[in-house]
């Protein structure tokens, strides 16, 4: 075991590529496994059990899940080790075949027992800054986001202490996906919260920046999978705020747009509790921008309309009029439609809408695996299918989906996976520049 007397040495580990094993499926992995992803590393995690949020890490690929608990070996190729179960026997042996092995160990539980440790990170205009405080994890916090806000405003003054929010909560609007695109304010009350409620759709690499103390409570609503009822939801919002602490209910996109924070803010006011809402920039606008689509554009279209297309058009439950929707000559987005994109595009087309209308369905936008596939409204049920397009997924229709086709020079801000354009039966689209805003 190292001196304690001695200070860690501080070094960047350049993980791409390389083999990394996470023994644990629970909070402290889908805290830390956004960020080893982000760094190009081969994940293999090891755990009869995840956070839905997790979950989806595997089934997007982002990630290898084996389901089972950690056995003798299974370090062999690593380069670094996350020991994050609850297990004691466990991470005592995975902990000593670490040493056997020669591969750096951080351990969630034991901090004086790991050979590495996981610095307080934070990134803002390309810099990265990792600060470590030896047993003082929330100093390490303090000083980073003092670092970065100072960088972000030319200041690097750091404050005399954090400001402590007030119990309460906020939800906060995260944006589409990229995690500089969430509002200032926003990210000011989540460095400043006790309690995270986070969507699986939020900027989740915001969530490794948080202090180890935050409460980090996962209510991933996973497509047809596991999910946090809504009602669990609003109880947690209230129960946490009405022991004091502060509650940042981080969510996709907009809260108000399609994502039930009138809902939420009714509940707490109900629970007689204050709550801040704080704005965030929607899929809706942002997402197609992010792939080079304006959602109006001067002589194409002079509005755009957002539609929930987590219901079909002939289901009983839709408030959509398909039919009105199909006379409008400006932009349709559509949210939450991807396995329902056969049927709209059909109920579009039967009301009027042309068949040859332009499409794009943007995967993941602003994030790293963003990709674009184009198609028809003839076309795009079975291009979806074809192309095996998962949610999240924003589709844009309209015209002003040639307009963005036709601008090749395109520059926004972070750039994305180039991905393949393909429209079956009506020849191929020019493959675009992907990026994101």
């Amino acid at each position: 075991m190292a001196n304690p007397a001695y200070p860690a040495y501080p070094v960047g580990l350049r993980l791409a590529g390389r083999r990394v094993v996470v023994i644990g499926g629970g909070q402290v992995a889908q805290r830390r496994l956004p960020a080893l992803i982000a760094a190009g590393a081969d994940v293999l995690l090891i755990s009869p059990s995840a956070t839905p949020s997790v979950d989806a890490m595997a089934e997007t690929g982002e990630i290898r899940w084996e389901r089972r608990r950690y056995q003798d070996g299974d370090l062999a190729g690593a380069w670094y080790a996350l020991i994050a179960t609850q297990n004691r026997d466990d991470n005592e042996r995975v902990s000593a075949e670490a040493e056997r092995e020669r591969v750096w160990c951080v351990r969630a539980d034991d901090a004086s027992a790991a050979t590495a440790w996981t610095p307080a990170t934070g990134r803002v205009e390309g810099v990265t800054v990792a600060v470590l405080t030896g047993n003082d994890p929330r100093r390490s916090a303090a000083v980073r986001d003092a670092v970065v806000e100072g960088l972000r405003d030319g200041s690097l003054v750091a404050p005399g202490h954090r400001h402590k929010n007030t119990p309460g909560v906020a939800l906060v609007g995260g944006g589409p996906g990229d995690p500089d695109l969430i509002t200032v304010r926003g990210r000011r009350l989540l460095a400043e919260a006790d309690v995270v409620i986070a969507d699986r759709l939020g900027p989740r690499d915001l969530l490794d920046e948080l202090p180890p103390h935050v409460e980090v409570i996962d209510a991933a609503k996973i497509p047809y999978g596991r999910f946090m009822a809504q009602e669990a939801i609003n109880n947690a919002l209230i129960e946490h705020a009405k022991a004091g602490k502060a509650v940042v209910r981080l969510k996709g996109g907009d809260p108000y747009v399609f994502g039930r924070g009138m809902e939420e803010l009714q509940a707490l006011a109900e629970a007689g509790i204050a709550c801040t809402v704080v704005p965030g920039i929607s899929s809706s606008i942002s997402v197609p921008g992010a792939a080079g689509i304006p959602v109006t554009h001067r002589g194409v279209a002079h509005e755009f309309t957002v539609v929930s297309g987590h219901v079909g058009p002939d289901d009983e439950r839709s408030l959509v009029d398909w039919a009105s929707l199909a006379k409008l000559t400006g932009t349709l987005v559509i949210l939450m439609g991807v396995d329902k994109i056969g049927l709209i595009a059909a109920a579009l087309v039967r009301h009027g809408r042309a068949a040859d209308t332009p499409v794009a369905v943007i995967q993941e936008g602003t994030t790293a695996t963003q990709r674009r596939v184009d198609a028809t409204l003839a076309t795009v049920g079975e291009t979806v299918r074809v192309q095996e397009v998962r949610p999240p997924a924003v589709i844009v229709i309209g015209e002003v989906v040639r307009v963005g086709a036709s601008t090749t020079a395109a520059t926004l801000t972070t750039p994305a996976k180039p991905a393949t354009s393909a429209t079956p039966g009506s020849g191929s689209t020019p493959e675009l520049p992907t990026t994101s805003a």
